[in-house]
Formats: structure tokens, C-alpha cells, sequence
């Protein structure tokens, strides 16, 4: 049988393009524009290298494809980072969970027309600042109103204990206070022994001590009943948690002129809506509608508390 034919040898591959193998007219493009033929891609026949390639080469028409740009976000992704909290965040957290796993709460509320008050802080609060070397704000009438109110409902101003009440002789009030790190709540001492001027230089001694961060355990520990001020922040109603192992908690807010009614007209007035929260286990809805309706009244008559009536 006839031998079998050799195998064709692989043909070898294609030397890159030199200036020997272009065309007259090509190497005179690649002379004058100084182009190395081995980086041109050709298009010609076999994959020869043209004239024409040459010049789109220098007009870099010819030049490789450039690297994809690196690829950007997606529009509309959805980021997320998880960071643990701090400890004053978690001890936040761990009391309002207290607060609402343990206490019956319920809300009430009622507005306030804060007319008066305005009227005594212009009229009097360039003397009080004088005298006092602080001004007169409006946390320090809810403050007095409040205490005043807690002697006549005692049951406000108690707590829980097991299965026993105790009751407080005593008004130490808690004032919610923001700082960057979350919301602390010092504690005014004996704030039925306060004067006016003793509640605003407390707040803003606490206040100082706070923003710096130096408000101490003492500070803090204690208090029979709390006042928040969602107002600072614009907030118009709200329903401030309980804070354990007290019973109550009085929700003040922003002051916005309405049109209220008043000897039968129509009359604008700074009003704020209140409200109180508060443990239902011990303070029945009749108390407690009685109890912020009694701090409404000293607010819409200031010098009831200057009598203390």
C-alpha cells in the first residue's frame, strides 16, 4: 500500500508587517509620519498592512481599543454599613424597652393658651435677668406648674415596687436634655422648694454639664417625674415614653399661633398641646386628665403659681 502522505507542516505564523513588505506609497506614509508598520493593524489582503492604514494610524484611527473605563456605582444602589452602639445608645435603648415591657402606659392630652406666660416673661424678664443674671424661660413655669401639681395628685409623682406603691414627699424632677450622644435626663432636686430663678440656673447648669460631657452619675440617678420638650425640635404633639420606675411623664411642644375663640371672637394666641403619659397600673384616665388640666390652668394663670394656688 502506498505510504500514507506526510502531514502538513503547521504554517508558521505571520512575521510582523516591516517596511520591506509595504507598498511604495506605504512606506513613504511610514517615513514620513516616522510609523512603525508593526504596530499597525493591516487590513489588507493576508492581513498586509495598507497606505491606508498607515494614515489612519496617524490620525490614530488605527490605534488599539482603549481600556474600558473602571466600572461606576449603580444608580439607585442601596448601601449599608452596620456599626455597633454606644453604650449610652444601648442603655437608651435597654430602658425603653424596660419602660414598654413593664408599664401599662396610656396618653392623654390637652392644649394650653400660653398668652400670660408671654406677657409676664416681656413684661418681666429684663428684671429677672438683672436680678438673677439669667433669663426666664419657659421651662421653669411647666416646672413649677408641674410641681405644684404633684402635691395635690401624690399618686403622679409615685412609683412602682413589686407589688407596692411609694409614695414621694418630695418633687424631684427630671429634665429630658439632647445632647449629641443621645437624650439624658438630670434630675432637679427638692423642686418644691425652687424658685424661679433656682429652676433656670439648675436646667442650665445641667445643661453646660451635659454639652460637656460631665454630668456624673448622681446627676442622673433618681427623679419622681420627668418633663420632655419635643418643642425645641418643631415637634407639634408626641407621646413621651414613661421613664421607670416612674409613673408619669409630661410632654410639652411647639408653640404655634391659632385662632382661638374668647368672649366670643376670634383672637390669634400662642398655644402648645400637652401631654402626659403615665402608668396605668396606679394612675386611673380621671387623674391623670385631672392632673394636666390642673398644670393647664396654673399656665394660663401664672400668678396662681407665684401664690402657690
Amino acid at each position: 500500500a502506498a505510504p500514507a502522505p506526510a502531514a502538513a507542516k503547521a504554517e508558521a505564523p505571520k512575521a510582523a508587517a516591516g517596511v520591506d513588505e509595504l507598498s511604495p506609497a506605504g512606506r513613504r506614509v511610514a517615513t514620513e509620519e516616522h510609523i512603525d508598520p508593526a504596530k499597525v493593524s493591516g487590513t489588507g489582503r493576508d492581513g498586509r498592512v495598507t497606505k491606508e492604514d498607515l494614515v489612519n494610524y496617524g490620525k490614530g484611527g488605527n490605534a488599539p481599543a482603549a481600556a474600558a473605563p473602571a466600572a461606576k456605582p449603580t444608580p439607585g444602589s442601596r448601601p449599608e454599613e452596620r456599626v455597633p452602639m454606644t453604650r449610652m445608645r444601648a442603655r437608651i435603648a435597654e430602658r425603653l424597652m424596660q419602660s414598654k415591657n413593664s408599664i401599662a402606659m396610656l396618653t392623654s392630652f390637652n392644649e394650653v393658651n400660653l398668652s400670660e406666660v408671654v406677657k409676664m416673661r416681656k413684661a418681666l424678664g429684663d428684671a429677672f435677668q438683672k436680678e438673677h443674671g439669667i433669663k426666664l424661660g419657659f421651662m421653669s413655669f411647666f416646672v413649677k406648674a408641674a410641681a405644684e401639681a404633684l402635691k395635690r395628685y401624690p399618686f403622679v409623682n409615685a412609683s412602682v415596687d413589686g407589688n407596692d406603691v411609694i409614695y414621694h414627699g418630695y418633687q424631684d424632677i427630671s429634665i429630658a436634655v439632647s445632647t449629641d450622644k443621645g437624650l439624658v435626663t438630670p434630675v432637679l432636686r427638692d423642686v418644691q422648694d425652687m424658685s424661679f430663678a433656682d429652676v433656670e440656673k439648675g436646667i442650665a447648669e445641667y445643661a453646660n454639664k451635659a454639652r460637656a460631657n460631665k454630668l456624673s452619675l448622681d446627676d442622673l440617678q433618681g427623679g419622681t417625674f420627668t418633663i420632655t420638650n419635643g418643642g425645641t425640635f418643631g415637634s407639634l404633639l408626641s407621646t413621651p415614653i414613661v421613664n421607670p420606675p416612674q409613673s408619669a411623664i409630661l410632654g410639652m411642644h411647639t408653640i404655634k399661633e391659632r385662632a382661638i375663640v374668647e368672649n366670643g371672637q376670634i383672637i390669634a394666641a400662642p398655644m402648645m398641646y400637652i401631654a402626659i403619659s403615665y402608668d396605668h397600673r396606679i394612675i386611673d384616665g380621671k387623674d391623670a386628665v385631672l392632673f394636666l388640666v390642673d398644670i393647664k390652668n396654673q399656665l394660663e394663670n401664672p400668678q396662681r403659681m407665684l401664690l402657690g394656688l
